[in-house]
């Protein structure tokens, strides 16, 4: 076998031997260095500035991409994920029709990148805050007041993200559809975890978990429609019907 060749030494690696690996940064120092370059990309510096260059590059690409989901997501909420293209995100983040395509290559991809997108806005909204507040009862009412702001405000433009397109994606077996299920069912166990706590602790008396959970989903879908449709008083309501739903320890 052929002794492969070496690559001539680059300047900056001048002093040391061709072929050794360049050395890190002292310990904790390559965190220090970048952190304030990092967002949810994720990516950090390796080896100090030699590699710097590339970090730079990957995060205006994952600035640029978190750009145009954040207008995907605003999109779907509004219309829905089938009106989400590329065409119509370049002309509104001012980015190009091919620089947006080679973000994401094809629909599908932009699709489930902008459900995961909005699942990331979601957990921050409104689950992780959440989870501050004790586990049963007071858990429940925190997401569900969570849910209240996070609809309200609301986060994404058209209102909830899911409740815009699960129904018309519930129907289309796919990718895209076992990812907006998956959220479903996330949300649908964040809600039963609690319940399951609240009976154990004995905060409430014994219920069908299942059953009140879809009542909960089922009354929080109405409410985002009652509130895109001007009803103020929508979150209001749910309240009360929850309070109803849950039944008093005896």
């Amino acid at each position: 076998m052929h002794e492969a060749t070496k690559a001539p030494t680059a300047p900056a690696d001048r002093g040391r031997a061709a072929g050794t690996r360049p050395p890190g940064p002292p310990p904790g120092e390559a965190a220090r260095s970048t952190d304030r370059d990092t967002d949810e990309t994720g990516y950090r510096a390796a080896y100090g500035i030699r590699y710097e260059i590339t970090d730079k590059r990957l995060l205006r690409g994952a600035r640029t991409r978190r750009t145009v989901l954040r207008r995907a997501v605003d999109l779907a909420s509004l219309d829905g994920l089938d009106r989400v293209t590329f065409g119509r995100l370049a002309a509104d983040t001012g980015l190009s029709k091919a620089g947006v395509q080679t973000l994401f290559r094809t629909k599908e991809a932009l699709q489930l990148a902008t459900v995961d997108f909005a699942r990331e806005m979601f957990l921050d909204a409104v689950v992780r805050p959440a989870a501050c507040a004790p586990r049963g009862v007071r858990r429940l009412y925190a997401l569900l007041d969570r849910w209240a702001e996070y609809a309200e405000t609301p986060l994404f433009a058209g209102g909830c993200f899911r409740a815009a397109n699960l129904a018309r994606f519930a129907g289309r077996a796919g990718p895209v559809r076992d990812a907006l299920l998956r959220d479903q069912r996330e949300w649908r166990e964040s809600l039963a975890g609690e319940l399951r706590y609240a009976v154990a602790a004995g905060e409430i008396a014994a219920l069908d978990i299942a059953l009140t959970v879809f009542q909960i989903d089922a009354l929080l879908c109405a409410a985002d429609t009652a509130l895109r449709a001007g009803e103020d008083d929508a979150m209001a309501k749910v309240r009360r019907v929850v309070d109803a739903l849950l039944p008093a320890r005896r």
